[in-house]
């Protein structure tokens, strides 16, 4: 990429990436936009210098990703002409950031070769405000202090005592903590006085260990087991002995597994990414044997409602011809969108045209992300059996209104205060319609269920926009309760020998509990539902070693046929691959043998590919700790799969192009 080309992405990122997201420091804006991040790049990463992720450097180190940077780097409040000490120097990049604004920054490096290039590097770009020393950055560097702020680029146990002990008073301190050595909160700490501060926390971030004498030990830094340490022949001999291998999709045997599941209320059946044909066709596959020996209900998939909806109307009620399909027009469209979700969906309306209206399977939707549409089935319900109230409705609602084209400007403008909150209107607007519960049931309970979810699902929705500035904790709890909150209703409402089968990616099904997600405080609703129901509840991960995904790079981008990258060294799917079985079904938890057991209790990496794939940043973007025993009942395995088959559609008219923050 040519140079004007890199200054008109670091524009382009400085605007879309940082201050689009609420950083609004006018020397720190100005430093991002005259620092060219490719000087502290390999040369064969220049091209994605200005990409909204972190990039691999050297030495299993990684230069932040650029609103990490400005975020951090805001929190310490910076007017000009401060001293600064930076932990963590990397490739050099940030500290060029603080060079534009502070007027003096020492930066320490624990590794000695990256310390030497960032010297070198600063230098040639004339940074002679900026001092790199090789050493133990949780030491600090006590010979210049005391700093008027202090900046840590990785995940430490604690705050070091050190570093507190050089702030100077009225100082901030910014580093990122945690238990976990891949998940930590970052921390903000003001010296108030000389042993007074004051601590708080800013959001949920995933660094490299802050290694050293106040810090995790050189032993943890490799925190993951090495490939020896399991990779033995008895452990995959282990894997195959206690497996269920199949040939093909079509022809596998399912029926141990329908016994496995036996009268189970809920059926969570996985994926571990949104985008793969072998996932999607063997859920598939094991939902219609799981409908066809009766007793389910509803399938309920990680989607929006009044989408859902729309697919349930053919499937059940044959109100479409089978040639429409103008549902989930929203991004990512490929996610169910696809040939592999039509052809379940025709199956499932061939189905249903044998059955009577009341034994017909319904297709439901769980997710939030459908704000605007919602309200306009709100509204039209309301205007056929109440039109006063619909009337108040569209008062109500008007609050919303200026957000249409995107929701989560919504939720920045309500939580800076430059915009009243439309909590109240949409809450009250919820009460009333739960109020009116009798007379509205009366007309027909199943469009006021409709009515009532979509209602429900305004109310959740605007919370969710609002929530998500806090942290990608609190959103993505917030998220899934709901959706679990909505699968109970959706149960309620078939009576108490109702069953249900879900359909979501691998990290909602699976048991947050004995999973990295839990350190960072976040649930979902695998968790949920076993809390719930128990061993009426049965789920269904998936895994890859290698092949194609649908996915795209970044929010709202376009989809492309990406290359998996292999399976990390550390990672459960590692072992999988190393028995070289193709394909295989796993029993896990209560119906595991001893030798599986055990191996599977050992916490590993799990990957888990959403609607975005980064595979420059795999690791630290796409990995996390597991416990595969108990995240789930069942796995299922394909060494190499294939990408699913998207289809294209006319987008519906007026419904905003947004499917923000998740997997």
């Amino acid at each position: 990429m040519v140079q004007k080309d890199l200054t008109t992405a670091r524009r382009r990122m400085v605007e879309q990436q940082i201050a689009a997201r609420g950083v609004r420091s006018g020397p720190l804006l100005e430093a991002m936009l005259k620092v060219p991040r490719e000087a502290f790049l390999p040369k064969h990463l220049h091209e994605f210098a200005y990409e909204d992720a972190a990039l691999p450097i050297a030495q299993q180190q990684t230069i932040s990703q650029p609103y990490i940077v400005a975020f951090m780097t805001e929190a310490l409040n910076l007017k000009g002409g401060e001293k600064v000490l930076e932990i963590g120097a990397g490739s050099g990049y940030a500290a060029a950031i603080l060079a534009e604004i502070a007027g003096r920054v020492y930066t320490v490096e624990r590794i000695e070769s990256l310390a030497r290039k960032a010297q070198s590097r600063l230098k040639e770009l004339g940074y002679s405000n900026v001092e790199v020393l090789h050493g133990d950055g949780t030491r600090g560097w006590p010979e210049h202090a005391p700093y008027d702020a202090i900046i840590v680029a990785a995940g430490g146990p604690a705050v070091p005592q050190s570093l507190k002990d050089q702030l100077a008073i009225g100082g901030r301190l910014v580093i990122p903590v945690g238990r976990d050595q891949r998940s930590q909160e970052l921390v903000r700490v003001t010296r108030l006085s000389v042993d007074e501060y004051q601590s708080e926390d800013i959001a949920d971030v995933r660094f490299v260990p802050l290694i050293g004498e106040q810090g995790w030990q050189v032993s943890g830094e490799a925190q993951v087991p090495s490939r020896r340490d399991y990779a033995s022949s008895d452990i995959t001999n282990a894997i195959a002995d206690a497996c269920e291998p199949f040939v093909g999709i079509e022809t596998a045997d399912l029926e141990p597994l329908m016994q496995r599941i036996g009268n189970s209320r809920v059926v969570l059946i996985g994926e571990a990414s949104h985008g793969t044909s072998e996932f999607y066709t063997m859920r598939a596959r094991i939902t219609q044997a799981l409908i066809e020996k009766g007793g389910f209900d509803f399938v309920a998939i990680e989607g929006d409602w009044p989408d859902a909806a729309r697919i349930d109307h053919y499937v059940r009620h044959f109100e479409y011809p089978p040639s429409e399909w103008t549902a989930f027009a929203r991004f990512p469209q490929w996610m169910w969108r696809n040939e592999e979700t039509r052809q379940f969906v025709d199956w499932l309306r061939e189905h249903n045209s044998q059955l009577g209206t009341d034994r017909r399977v319904a297709f439901r939707g769980l997710d939030l992300y459908s704000l605007y549409s919602s309200v306009r089935e709100v509204l039209k319900y309301l205007d056929e059996v109440d039109p006063p109230t619909a009337e108040v409705a569209r008062l109500r609602y008007g609050c919303l209104t200026p957000w249409e084209a995107d929701p989560a400007m919504y939720g920045r403008a309500a939580l800076t205060g430059r915009y009243r909150s439309c909590e109240p209107q949409v809450v009250q607007m919820l009460k009333e319609l739960s109020q009116k519960r009798m007379a509205y049931a009366e007309h027909d309970g199943e469009r006021f269920l409709d009515a009532m979810q979509n209602a429900r699902l305004v109310a959740n929705a605007e919370h969710y926009y609002r929530t998500m500035y806090y942290g990608s904790r609190s959103s993505w709890n917030l998220r899934d309760q709901y959706m679990f909150e909505t699968l109970k209703i959706l149960l309620a409402s078939k009576g108490p020998q109702s069953r249900a089968i879900v359909w979501a990616h691998n990290s909602h099904i699976g048991d947050a509990t004995v999973t990295e997600m839990s350190a960072r405080g976040e649930f979902n609703i695998g968790q949920l539902c076993r809390e719930e129901f128990g061993d009426q509840a049965y789920s269904i991960g998936f895994g890859t070693h290698t092949g194609t995904v649908a996915a795209a790079s970044d929010w709202d981008g376009p989809m492309d046929i990406k290359d998996v990258v292999p399976s990390h060294e550390s990672s459960y799917e590692r072992l999988f691959h190393d028995t070289r079985l193709p394909r295989l079904l796993l029993p896990l938890r209560r119906h595991a043998t001893e030798d599986i057991t055990s191996i599977m209790s050992k916490p590993r990496l799990e990957r888990a590919i959403g609607v975005i794939y980064r595979p420059d940043t795999e690791l630290a973007s796409h990995y996390f700790q597991a416990v595969l025993a108990r995240q789930f009942d069942e796995y299922i395995w394909f060494d190499e799969t294939s990408a699913v088959r998207s289809f294209e559609t006319a987008e519906l008219e007026g419904v905003p192009d947004t499917y923000p923050f998740g997997l």
